[in-house]
């Protein structure tokens, strides 16, 4: 299926539909001799499992990896890493009244436009049940980018209007808004909750930090750092806008404002601010890399919605099934595993073209 594969050197290439037998990855260009466990991986899934806290979907999949090849011994092999995370508590039924509608917000349609077929078993290959391969994939791009000193936060900066005020790392896993801001997260669940009895969604705003980073990563043009940031995370279904740094706030700054300022210390190049979230000229500068990404509300609500059905008759639909009010809690580990895959393959990229300057084969 195009548009299943992602990145250059470290790519990774997802399969299978939220009804089918499972969901898996093939990832491809991990260097050899990286310690690897199925924990490592299954760690990072627990964080996106449905079922998990009572403001997500109460569909209850354990979301158990199987390392199917490219280890051994616990070492990666330098060999294509095929992963399979089978389907188990799927309820198909929930689906067959709508089989025949377009529901609204869903992409119903535009799969039958481009395809002339659709897997109506809950969104099929549209499903942010295919996440879950993502998540899996960028777990190993974290374990490659640890042997570098990169490591990736992200958290619920904003839900349903309430935006978090302070960021302390320890509180995000505390929670299940996975708020930096324990005040604040209070107040996301209840908005989560009340949006939930009342049939309806919320959305909101991640933020997503990379620490670590060398200056150097990211090309000039076309592949610039910023750029396939973009790419990959609006490439996550629920994911409506992008924004680096300062973001659409530098557009009420003044020049003087936004520039950061460079400063040496210790024989590094430092900024003083962070307006422009760690890449200049689509390249990294060393400092922090930052991104938010603007959550939708979840489409499938149980209010009644007006949609139509396949031959264009409007009809009018209650959605019923185990679906999610809020997606901004696990969506996180979601947008993490995104960025990681871009700088695993911006490092790789990066250090064959330094082998490559220096002549080295």
């Amino acid at each position: 299926m195009p548009g299943s594969s992602f990145g250059r050197l470290f790519s990774v290439t997802t399969f299978g539909e939220s009804h089918g037998p499972a969901i898996g990855v093939i990832v491809d260009g991990v260097p050899a001799g990286i310690a690897l466990e199925a924990e490592d991986i299954q760690a990072e899934l627990n964080r996106r499992r449905p079922g998990q806290s009572a403001i997500t979907t109460p569909r209850s999949e354990k979301d158990r990896v199987e390392i199917l090849s490219g280890v051994f011994e616990s070492l990666t092999m330098g060999t294509p890493i095929s992963l399979l995370i089978r389907n188990e508590e799927k309820k198909s039924s929930d689906y067959e009244q709508l089989k025949d509608v377009f529901r609204p917000g869903h992409a119903d349609y535009t799969y039958r436009a481009k395809f002339g077929v659709r897997d109506w078993r809950g969104g099929g290959r549209s499903s942010g049940r295919e996440t879950a391969t993502r998540v899996a994939a960028g777990a190993i791009a974290k374990k490659v980018l640890a042997t570098r000193g990169i490591s990736i936060l992200g958290y619920s900066l904003e839900i349903g209007g309430v935006r978090a005020t302070r960021v302390d790392p320890a509180e995000i896993e505390r929670n299940p808004a996975r708020a930096p801001d324990s005040e604040a997260a209070l107040l996301m669940v209840k908005a989560i909750e009340e949006a939930k009895a009342a049939g309806d969604s919320v959305g909101g705003i991640a933020e997503v930090v990379a620490t670590g980073c060398p200056p150097g990563l990211g090309d000039p043009v076309f592949d610039k750092l910023e750029a396939l940031l973009a790419h990959a995370l609006m490439s996550v279904g629920a994911v409506r806008g992008v924004e680096v740094g300062s973001g659409f706030a530098v557009s009420r700054m003044r020049g003087s404002v936004y520039n950061d300022e460079p400063y040496l210390r210790d024989g590094r190049m430092l900024t003083r601010t962070n307006n422009a979230g760690g890449i200049a000229g689509g390249i990294s500068t060393g400092g922090d890399i930052v991104v938010r990404a603007a959550i939708r509300p979840p489409a499938s609500i149980s209010l009644p919605q007006k949609a139509v059905d396949a031959r264009g008759a409007p009809t009018t639909i209650q959605i019923g099934g185990r679906h999610d009010p809020c997606i901004v809690p696990r969506a996180i580990p979601v947008l993490e595993a995104m960025m990681a895959l871009v700088l695993a393959d911006c490092v790789l990229v990066q250090e064959a073209y330094a082998r490559g300057a220096h002549g080295q084969r």
